[in-house]
């Protein structure tokens, strides 16, 4: 396998076990200032996310899920300036409610950073357990 596709591999996970450990300052090293993020699909998450809300987020994860996101990879595979990552995330929240969801996500890179990634995931999951979390920070933010 090529040097560059290994890069982009290591670049991708180091970027998602950040995530999984609410590392932002790590996670952010991995980004090109102008990343986005995408979250396919229709639930509360759903939509577009930039460089300053990947970074928040990923720092907000401290409070939400405190044990962090634990991913345990299924699949990583590379091929050009894409990344498409398969993992489980296992979680317990911090309501002490178990929070375990499926993802593919698909990473462009450029310059070997990241671009842009495509989020898919179980909305459903995601907006029954941690959107009420996620509300309820939102109001107590003066």
């Amino acid at each position: 396998m090529s040097e560059q596709l290994e890069h982009n591999k290591k670049v991708v996970k180091t970027f998602i076990d950040a995530m999984g450990t609410s590392d932002p300052e790590t996670a952010a090293t991995c980004l090109a200032p102008d990343a986005f993020t995408l979250a396919k699909g229709f639930g509360k998450f759903a939509g577009v996310r930039e460089f300053d809300t990947i970074v928040g987020t990923i720092a907000a994860f401290k409070q939400l899920l405190p044990t962090g996101l634990r991913p345990d990879y299924v699949s990583v595979t590379a091929k050009g300036d894409r990344v498409v990552v398969e993992f489980e995330g296992n979680a317990t929240t911090c309501d002490n409610k178990p929070y375990t969801n499926e993802y593919c996500m698909v990473f462009t890179l450029r310059d070997g950073k990241i671009k842009q990634v495509n989020e898919y995931f179980c909305t459903k999951t995601a907006d029954e357990v941690l959107w009420p979390l996620v509300a309820g920070m939102a109001n107590e933010i003066p």
